[in-house]
């Protein structure tokens, strides 16, 4: 199969076309690049890709909100399918920049569901959020939960998406999995991310930003956990159905901390700070629809994932040192 993978050069993207890849599938990136956080992580996730597809892999350079760029792609390409995890992440960022959420989450969604349906597509893997869920007093979240508390702009344009999912599915039979992920981490991870910047925080014995008093829960997930549940929509019939992608585990802020202490061999500073606008109390997935109809069985534990994500993150920062110590060299 040939696969579209919009954010194809990010965190989960190039997870999931990685996966593809060795499967023997042709898969096309398309990322814009933007400077959301430094591009060179996502070159040496393109490299990897590269380096596994050979010629099965193509990397295009474009954003989900230049339609005619998505129509003169997904009319070259053909594609079997589409996965799309293209989208402006992040709850506080999206505090600051609302408007350009909506542009870029909710009408670049509909170009691409527009360009695909167009040129004959008809199965798309779409990424929503557990930010959806908001201040849910029902846990753990299920899909069949009421989900009209988003409490941030990324939230409520996570929420258009599902919505335009199902309006795709409905007028033009197009089979469509949303899928709800909650906190993913490990290899890759964007440096953005809380599990990254404590790590780097820590290792540079600098205090972190802690927001509240360690209670906070969220359902920590691995990212090959995650891709699981992709490939695993890639492979089904669906219709149109929503799905929680989770390790459907809490964890405590304070214990994440101590865990990250442990495998750093290293103690955090702590700098506590009040809760931001938008942050909830705790994410916790009921995983049981995507249990029975995707066989997703998450297995990798926070306490083997965060050693997994430290070898990682330290291999990282040695190969990124050494590239610059050659660079003053030469």
């Amino acid at each position: 199969m040939h696969f579209l993978i919009t954010g194809g050069a990010g965190f989960i993207g190039s997870h999931v076309g990685e996966r593809l890849l060795n499967a023997g599938h042709r898969v096309t990136a398309l990322d814009d690049l933007n400077p959301f956080y430094d591009p060179a992580v996502k070159h040496t996730n393109l490299a990897v890709l590269r380096q596994v597809g050979g010629e099965r892999f193509e990397f295009v350079r474009g954003d989900i909100t230049d339609r005619a760029l998505l129509d003169s792609v997904c009319g070259a390409g053909q594609f079997d399918q589409v996965i799309h995890l293209a989208a402006r992440a992040g709850v506080r960022p999206s505090l600051l920049e609302p408007a350009l959420y909506q542009h870029v989450n909710v009408e670049g969604t509909v170009n691409v569901l527009e360009a695909a349906r167009a040129t004959g597509c008809r199965k798309f893997t779409l990424a929503s959020s557990s930010s959806v869920y908001g201040l849910n007093a029902r846990v753990p979240f299920s899909e069949a939960d009421p989900i009209f508390s988003a409490i941030s702009p990324y939230a409520a344009s996570k929420l258009a998406c599902e919505a335009l999912g199902h309006v795709y599915h409905h007028l033009y039979g197009l089979d469509i999995a949303m899928l709800r992920f909650f906190t993913v981490y490990g290899p890759r991870q964007r440096p953005d991310l809380a599990i990254f910047k404590f790590a780097t925080l820590i290792e540079a014995g600098r205090p972190i930003p802690v927001f509240g008093d360690g209670s906070a829960r969220r359902d920590y997930t691995f990212v090959e956990d995650i891709v699981d549940g992709v490939v695993a929509c890639t492979e089904r019939a669906l219709g149109y159905e929503v799905f929680n992608l989770g390790e459907s585990q809490t964890v405590r802020l304070d214990e994440l901390i101590a865990l990250l202490e442990s495998s750093l061999g290293k103690p955090a500073l702590i700098d506590r700070q009040p809760l931001q606008p938008g942050d909830v109390p705790v994410t916790y997935a009921d995983i049981s629809k995507a249990r029975r109809l995707l066989g997703y069985d998450p297995k990798t534990k926070i306490a083997d994932g965060i050693p997994k994500f430290v070898a990682w993150f330290r291999e990282a920062r040695s190969l990124k040192q050494g590239a610059r110590s050659a660079e003053r060299g030469a």
